[in-house]
């Protein structure tokens, strides 16, 4: 048997274990409460799930596989098939995805890498921290961690392992898949620091208000964040440098290299000075979202029209955009299906059960194991939005009933709603991204995302509540 041959039988394996896990499911008797449907979807939704980790096919091919069982099966109408499609987070995805061709296509990405290096470029740790800096600075007023991440920062550090040499493949670990793992888990920290810094947590606090009369504001978010989140951004980026190191570690003539490197590309293009405008107009959209009223997806595709009618990029551009339409397939089949559990009940019976879990624990212990219930089902949400959704109110009502501190309870799902999404390579916007990328193989994606998830919880749950009772939150 040659080695095609082998790895086409290993496919096969691979794909009826996805199968049979998923048949088990199907057949597996539903607990009291739960629809024959529910069942039926996550049985889909599961051997989705094990497909992706096992790869017999490309993702993209495994979620439409997944997609087209939902309907065959008729678990779902074709109306809620197609809706993960049509979410604007997808759109967003894709948006950002044409943004950076942008940059890459005209140069410009270049040329901003070029400046950082020569600011920040004799050592990658420094590297590292100035990118983790920049998504700090603008997560307080950038209520999208996919416009920040995707949209903003993305196109600045793929130009920065361009300009290594660092491709994906062969090349990916001189440095393009450490920053790109760095990156993403300190996008995810910025998210949980601030009320703000993601799209979720004003729907939480909606929540949180209208279920049980909670308030928090802004100013305590912030505060109560600002420790152990920046301990964490200041700690993650050098651990992931010790536990999955780049190649490239000094680089003493990085500076001169970049001065040289700029003096070569000469003057900004047309192109690029059109780009330049481009991008900070939709970095001031995007952080005067509240004001303007619009939709950060609409917003990246204002930009991408601009760049159309300007001829930065062309429609073949558009077209071979891989990325973009992969992610729009199997990002928008996990969001469907992710959606279908919640709309069927099968979440909230989830949360449900957990109750009996706390009965008859001290408010302190019921509260840390429900944040971690919480924290850890996001490997079964494909976003941030979804799980706040299904999940929260009946695990506030959960911690309400065992005592718990209000404002407390109400921040640590927060932190956990936003802190849960580093742990898969779907759990929120910018995932797709980074992991499409293809600087990080998933079986190290997630378990780089399980190792910064423990560090991130002993960080904020060791400094935090000392930090928190200081504050008064408890």
């Amino acid at each position: 048997m040659n080695g095609k041959e082998r790895s086409g039988t290993s496919q096969i394996i691979r794909g009826l274990i996805a199968i049979a896990i998923g048949i088990i499911i199907w057949y597996w008797p539903a607990p009291a409460g739960v629809k024959k449907e529910a069942m039926h979807l996550l049985a889909i939704f599961v051997a989705t799930i094990v497909g992706l980790i096992l790869t017999p096919l490309p993702m993209g091919a495994v979620v439409i596989i997944g997609v087209m069982l939902t309907g065959v099966t008729d678990t779902l109408k074709v109306g809620q098939i197609l809706s993960g499609f049509a979410n604007n987070t997808v759109w967003l995805i894709v948006a950002a995805f044409l943004l950076t061709r942008g940059f890459i296509k005209t140069g410009l990405g270049r040329r901003i890498s070029y400046l950082f290096i020569r600011a920040f470029g004799r050592k990658t740790l420094g590297l590292a921290y100035a990118i983790a800096a920049s998504d700090l600075v603008l997560s307080p007023a950038t209520p999208s961690n996919t416009a920040r991440a995707g949209g903003i920062i993305y196109p600045i550090v793929r130009g920065l392992t361009s300009t290594f040499g660092s491709e994906p493949g062969a090349t990916a670990r001189k440095i393009g898949s450490y920053l790109m793992m760095m990156e993403y888990q300190a996008v995810i920290v910025t998210s949980a620091m601030f009320m703000t810094s993601q799209a979720a947590s004003p729907l939480l606090i909606e929540l949180a208000k209208k279920t049980a009369n909670i308030t928090i504001s802004w100013g305590m978010w912030a505060l109560a964040g600002v420790l152990p989140g920046l301990l964490c951004l200041i700690l993650t980026p050098y651990i992931l440098y010790k536990i999955y190191p780049p190649e490239i570690k000094e680089t003493p003539q990085a500076s001169q290299m970049a001065h040289a490197e700029l003096q070569k590309m000469g003057p900004m293009k047309r192109s690029e000075k059109i780009l330049l405008v481009v991008f900070f107009m939709i970095l001031a959209l995007w952080v005067t979202s509240e004001l303007n009223k619009l939709d950060a997806t609409v917003v990246a595709l204002i930009g991408v029209g601009v760049m159309l009618l300007t001829g930065v990029i062309s429609w073949e551009d558009v077209l071979g955009e891989k990325g973009a339409w992969d992610a729009l397939i199997w990002f928008g089949g996990l969001v469907m299906m992710a959606t279908g559990l919640s709309q069927l009940g099968f979440m909230k019976w989830v949360a449900t059960s957990v109750a009996g879990s706390v009965t008859g624990l001290a408010w302190l212990p019921a509260l840390l194991v429900l944040v971690l219930v919480y924290f850890y089902s996001h490997y079964g949400f494909a976003s941030v939005t979804a799980k706040v959704t299904a999940m929260f109110p009946p695990f506030l009502a959960i911690a309400m009933a065992a005592q718990a501190p209000p404002q407390l309870t109400v921040f640590l799902f927060g932190m956990a709603s936003a802190l849960g999404a580093g742990i898969t390579h779907y759990g929120t916007g910018p995932s797709p991204i980074y992991y499409n990328a293809g600087y990080v193989d998933l079986g190290t994606w997630w378990k780089l995302g399980l190792l910064v998830s423990i560090i991130n919880l002993v960080i904020w749950f060791g400094v935090g509540f000392p930090w928190w009772k200081a504050l008064g939150l408890w």
